[in-house]
Order: structure tokens, then C-alpha cells, then sequence
């Protein structure tokens, strides 16, 4: 490896390494950065930070005007709206200066009707607190809060940390009635926990040599970890398997799920040693999850319905399914909640999410109604079964985090609180916009656009592109202090609505996945022309931005069309997705077949993939500037993809602008506290204005 000065680009040593499949022999020059232990991969990873931060010093002070920025617009000191659950409120409050919340409980008072709250932040009279993420953090680089789960009668919390960035937890019991840490400790816990509902035995889960959750544990409390019980083992390695708690306090649910297929088993609360019983055997292409409303278990499935349905069956007798909501092409039913007496359904129609409520379990719904035209809503939190108000959370681009509760009876909703932006925010002063583009074969694509008011489409303004495009995750609006500082210099940030996507339904997402997955490129490709055409950006003024799968989009388009963007920003990559995907031996790729396809066993499969990795396919043409970031304990996307993407680019156009940063004690979700999260977006941000010559 080359690394004379910081001021040098590093070049990556060449190691021949050959991998054979179906017949095609691939010769991977950087498989040796996959080494995470030899310290030269560890030297190169220094040598690439050293390089690009000598690369953008001269951004230095911009970083540090951005960060201030945000920070003088974030109310540092501050508390969430409290949520009840029983006799207490629980909520969490930040405090100027410190990088993480603490997490608190405030018994509930005779006379309250609403939840309490203090103007300015501050502890709420007679707070308990239940954990403190700044102390827990102590002496760390790295901290993250993986299960935070109180017991049915307040007495017991769970809790996992994380002080690697791997997600590999170790679980904890607490005893909130003294305050004593309990010896009862499980290293390697996965997220997930269900309390039984005399709170005597705590439910977990632990994962494979893959990172795949495919155990659930019995754990009595005061007992040796030791003695712990395996209730539920997934031998299938396309499956993960999950625990909790119903709502109802009634049923610990486990499920099993692949990424086409699920099944769920039950325990009743009150009997934690008792056997689980299956709801509907599992059957490939069958995906359902439940929920417990009383006599009954609500069955959100797909079974002849592409966009989802509800049903139910006897929760005494599981059997057979008698629908409540029939299926409806075009309106994606995500979810349901239950109440004592009524449930939410949680859905997508037209490019929006919604809530439908059925009063008293009835089929007589209707779809609750929000003003503008382009928004993100959701239920948030709602702990109680027996409540005649649910707590909603809404936001747009334009609209900060907003949190209501809606009363199900009068059908009245009232603002809790909105997310303080400091320093003059006035919602007015910026404008959002709904925008179509057209792809290659036809298919009209959504594009989302929001930027000050006024700005011209004359083709002069700075303009991000952001995309995702996978799992069926949908991008839906949401409000970003940070992003103000790059609409305040003029700077328009577009969301392309790609298929792979969920936006518009279980449809978008079945055209852009397995064989269909190049959708999702040439769509992002036809969004960034639309822009162009329709006068909203050019093309020396456009950055494409996008992470973990979006890192694949981002890495596919630059081969596909490098002509149409001044610079792309690729966060946790997934770029060297056939070599990841044909070694069944890493974290995820076992059960990511089934949204990728299968290239190990498939030689269609593995043409195809190989026809559009970026890795793959780097050629000797102009790409964009490129900036690289990802954390060295990623355990979703590996560091060495975006490494090696970076070392082959260089080595293949040398003159090129390429550069790579790397966390090197975090996850997949980059630095863990607050203010380090912000000092990294700024870095980012200063980048993007610097390629856009938006400074």
C-alpha cells in the first residue's frame, strides 16, 4: 500500500484472489481488506481517513458553522410528551451538553387528565429515573440502547447495551423498586424482550454465528442465566424469529419470518412454562402478523390479497380467518393496533400513509383526515390496551415532529407538542412539492421536493437526490433540523420514489426486487433527468445521496449514468453485494435470497447480480466525485465493500475524486450520540454545499 503524505491518495495493494461460480472465474483484486484483523487492512482505513480529511480541511470551518447551526436550532434541554402505562408516565429528556437521553417514570397523579410537562425541559416533579444513557456511556467512544422493556407491574426493567457499534448486546435486569442491577446478565443478546405478566420471567433473544436471531429464551428472574430454557429455535436460515408482550398483557408472541414468509406461536402471559402454540402453519409466500383484541387475534395477511387484509380468528381456538377488512388493490394495510375497544389500522394508499379506525371492533371504519398534501403519520407509543385515545406522531418536510393524542370516542385531536426548532424556524418560508418522472419503460415515478419558497425552476438551484428503493421501505416526508442549513442556501432536497420501495404499494416493491431490481436504478436515473428537465436542478448542480441499500443505488447509478450528477454520497454502501450475497457464512445473506435472489444456486441469479453490482462493474469512464462512508463494526453492511469499491475505483480512474471515511469504533448507524451524529452530518453537508458550490 501507497500512502507517502496525507495529501496523497492511498492505493490499495493488489492480491490476486479468484472466485468461481457456474463456470465464470472473477480474479478480486481487495478481497484482502476483508481481513478485519491484519493490521495492514486496519493501516489502509487510517491511511483513507488521513487522506480525506486532508482532502476536505479546507471545509473545516463550514463543518463547524453547520454544526452550530444545528445546534442552535435544537433545543438541547428537553422532554418527550409522557406516555402512560399504569400508574406511571414514562418519557425521556435531553440535557444541553450531554450526547444521550434519560430514560424516567413519574407516577400518575389523581388529577391528571393529560400528560404533564415543563416549558423549559426540566425534570418533572417526583421523576424516577430508570436509566441514564450518559452514564451507562462513561468511558465509552460508543453506546447503544438495544432493549429498554419495564415489567406488567412496573417492577423489573430489561435493558441491553451496546458499547461496540456490532449490535451484539448484553442484557440486564433492574430492579426499579431499589435500584439494584441484577446479576442475571446475557452477553450476545439480539433486540427484543417480553416480560410474562407477573413479571417472574423475561423472554429474549440470542443469535447465530450469521447474526441471525433464531433463538428465544425463558429466563426466571433471580436465577443463573445458566439455567436459562430455549422455548423456540429456527433452524430455517432464511428466517429471524422476534418476541413481545401483546398489548392486551395476554399473549407472548413469537414469531418467525422470512422475507416472503412468516408463522406465529403464542404463550399465554399467565402460564410463561406453557408450550407455544402456531396461529397458521407457515407456507411459503404466506405473510401474516397478529394482534390480541379480546375474544379474538386480528390476522393481517396476504393470503389472495397482494396489498394485505384483516381477519380473525378465535384466540381460545386459532382456526379459521373470517375477514374484517377485505383486501382493496392499492390501499396497503402495514399494520393493526388493538384497544379494549377499538383498532388502528395503519395503511398506504396513493403515496401517503393513513390511519383507519373501527370503532368497538365493528366494520364501520373510517380514515382519519390530515391537511397537507404531503405528510408522514403513524401511531407512536401507545402502551395501554384499555384507552379511548391513541397518540399519533405527524410530520412533513415542512412540519416538524408533531405528537397528538386522538381521542377514538369524540374523534377530536389535540397537539401535544411540537419538535422546537429555535432561531425563527417559520414553516412558511419553505415550500413542498409533489413531482412525477417517467422511467424507461412507462411507469410514472413519485418524486417529493421541498426547498425555500420561491425557488426558481430555472435550473440554477443546488438539489440533493435521495433514494432507497428496497425491503419495501418507503421514504415517506420527514423533517430534519440539519437539512435546514442546505435549504437556507438555496439548496433543494428531492426524494426519488423508487420501485423496490413501498410507496405505492406491495406491487412497487415486487417490480424492484430479485430479477427486477435494475428498476430501481434506471427509475433514480429518470427522477435526476426529471429534475433536470423540468428545470429544477442541472446536472453540475445535482448530488445523489443514499445508505445501506441506498449505498447500492448509489453505486449502480454512477456506473449507469455518471454523467448525471456533480457528486454522490454513499453512507454504509452495500456496493459489493454478489461476493456479500454468495457467502452464506456472513452476517444476513441467507436470508436475504429472497429479496435479492439466490446467486449461489441460481446462475441466473448470479448473471444478473453480477450485471449491475457496483463492485463489479467499475469501468474506466468520468465518474462523480464520490464520498464514501461506513463504520468498521457494521455488522449489516460489511466496511470492506465500501472499502474496496473506493480502491478499485482509484485504481481504475486514477484522476479521479474519491474518498472514504471510516468510523472506526461504530455500527451501521454511524457515531451514537447526539452530537457526534451531528458533527458527522455536518461533514457530510459541507461536502455536498463544497460539490455544489452552495457554501
Amino acid at each position: 500500500m501507497s500512502t507517502d503524505t496525507a495529501s496523497t491518495p492511498p492505493v490499495a495493494k493488489r492480491v490476486p484472489s479468484e472466485r468461481t461460480h457456474h463456470g465464470d472465474t472473477v480474479v478480486d483484486e481487495y478481497a484482502w481488506l476483508a481481513a478485519k484483523d491484519d493490521p495492514e487492512t486496519i493501516d489502509y482505513l487510517k491511511a483513507e481517513n488521513a487522506y480525506t480529511e486532508a482532502a476536505t480541511a479546507h471545509l473545516a470551518s463550514l463543518r463547524e458553522s453547520l454544526f452550530e447551526e444545528t445546534k442552535r436550532r435544537t433545543k438541547e434541554t428537553d422532554l418527550s410528551v409522557p406516555a402512560r402505562k399504569g400508574g406511571y408516565w414514562y418519557y425521556t429528556r435531553t440535557v444541553e451538553g450531554q450526547q444521550y437521553g434519560i430514560h424516567c417514570r413519574r407516577a400518575v397523579r389523581a388529577d391528571e387528565s393529560a400528560p404533564p410537562s415543563t416549558a423549559d425541559g426540566a425534570p418533572l416533579d417526583g421523576e424516577e429515573v430508570l436509566l441514564d444513557g450518559n452514564a451507562l456511556a462513561e468511558g465509552h467512544d460508543f453506546f447503544a440502547l438495544g432493549t429498554f422493556d419495564v415489567s406488567p407491574d412496573g417492577r423489573w426493567l430489561a435493558y441491553s447495551t451496546d458499547y461496540a457499534g456490532d449490535e451484539r448486546f448484553t442484557l440486564r435486569v433492574k430492579d426499579l423498586s431499589t435500584g439494584e442491577v441484577l446479576p442475571d446478565e446475557v452477553p450476545d443478546a439480539f433486540y427484543g424482550s417480553a416480560w410474562s405478566a407477573d413479571g417472574s420471567t423475561l423472554f429474549y433473544l440470542t443469535v447465530d454465528e450469521a447474526w441471525r436471531p433464531y433463538r428465544v429464551w425463558r429466563h426466571a428472574i433471580g436465577t443463573p442465566p445458566a439455567d436459562d430454557v430455549v422455548v423456540y429455535q429456527e433452524d430455517d436460515e432464511r428466517f429471524w424469529v422476534g418476541v413481545e408482550l401483546t398489548r392486551s398483557e395476554k399473549f407472548i408472541v413469537i414469531e418467525a419470518h422470512s422475507k416472503v414468509t412468516s408463522e406465529a406461536r403464542v404463550i399465554p402471559a399467565s402460564n410463561p412454562t406453557g408450550e407455544p402454540a402456531v396461529i397458521a402453519p407457515r407456507r411459503q409466500g404466506l405473510e401474516y402478523s397478529i394482534e390480541h383484541h379480546g375474544h379474538r387475534f386480528l390476522v393481517l395477511h396476504n393470503d389472495g390479497a397482494e396489498d394485505f387484509a384483516l381477519a380473525y380468528t378465535s384466540a381460545d381456538a386459532p382456526g379459521e380467518w373470517t375477514t374484517l377488512i377485505p383486501h382493496t388493490p392499492g390501499t396497503r394495510l402495514e399494520s393493526v393496533d388493538a384497544f379494549s375497544n377499538h383498532v388502528v389500522v395503519s395503511l398506504r394508499k396513493d403515496g401517503l400513509t393513513g390511519l383507519r379506525v373501527i370503532p368497538d371492533g365493528s366494520t364501520d371504519s373510517y380514515d382519519i383526515a390530515f391537511p397537507e398534501p404531503l405528510y408522514s403519520v403513524g401511531l407512536e407509543g401507545n402502551p395501554e390496551y384499555a384507552t379511548t385515545s391513541v397518540r399519533l406522531h405527524y410530520v412533513s418536510f415542512v412540519t416538524p415532529d408533531s405528537v397528538y393524542d386522538y381521542d377514538l370516542v369524540t374523534r377530536e385531536m389535540v397537539l401535544r407538542k411540537q419538535k422546537p426548532v429555535l432561531g425563527g424556524f417559520d414553516p412558511a418560508g419553505y415550500e413542498q412539492h409533489r413531482d412525477w418522472a417517467v422511467a424507461d419503460d412507462g411507469t410514472r415515478v413519485p418524486v417529493s421536493l421541498v426547498c425555500k419558497a420561491g425557488t426558481p425552476k430555472d435550473g440554477s438551484a443546488p438539489c440533493v437526490i435521495y433514494g432507497y428503493g428496497s425491503y419495501e421501505a418507503s421514504m415517506d416526508p420527514w423533517f430534519s433540523i440539519p437539512r435546514l442549513s442546505l435549504l437556507d442556501r438555496g439548496v433543494i432536497f428531492a426524494v426519488a420514489h423508487i420501485r423496490g420501495g413501498g410507496e405505492l404499494g406491495r406491487r412497487w416493491y415486487e417490480d424492484g426486487k430479485m430479477l427486477a431490481k435494475k428498476n430501481t436504478f434506471t427509475d433514480f436515473v429518470a427522477c435526476a433527468r426529471h429534475l433536470v428537465k423540468a428545470g429544477w436542478t442541472s446536472t453540475d448542480r445535482l448530488v445523489a445521496r443514499g445508505g445501506s441499500a441506498g449505498g447500492l443505488l448509489m453505486g449502480a447509478v454512477a456506473n449507469l449514468a455518471p454523467d448525471a450528477f456533480t457528486g454522490v454520497v454513499a453512507q454504509v454502501p452495500f456496493v459489493d453485494a454478489l461476493n456479500s450475497i454468495l457467502d452464506p457464512s456472513l452476517p444476513l445473506t441467507v436470508t436475504e435470497w429472497e429479496e435479492w435472489g439466490d446467486p449461489l444456486h441460481d446462475p441466473e441469479v448470479y448473471a444478473y447480480m453480477k450485471s449491475y453490482t457496483p463492485y463489479e462493474n467499475v469501468t474506466a469512464v468520468d465518474y462523480p466525485a464520490i464520498l464514501a462512508v461506513t463504520s468498521l463494526n457494521d455488522t449489516r453492511v460489511l466496511y470492506h465493500e465500501p472499502a474496496k469499491w473506493i480502491a478499485k475505483l482509484r485504481a481504475t480512474v486514477p484522476a479521479g475524486n474519491y474518498l472514504l471515511k471510516t468510523e472506526m469504533g461504530a455500527g451501521h448507524g454511524g457515531p451514537s450520540g447526539r452530537y457526534d451524529a451531528w458533527k458527522e452530518e455536518a461533514f457530510v453537508a459541507a461536502w455536498i454545499l463544497d460539490r455544489l458550490n452552495a457554501a
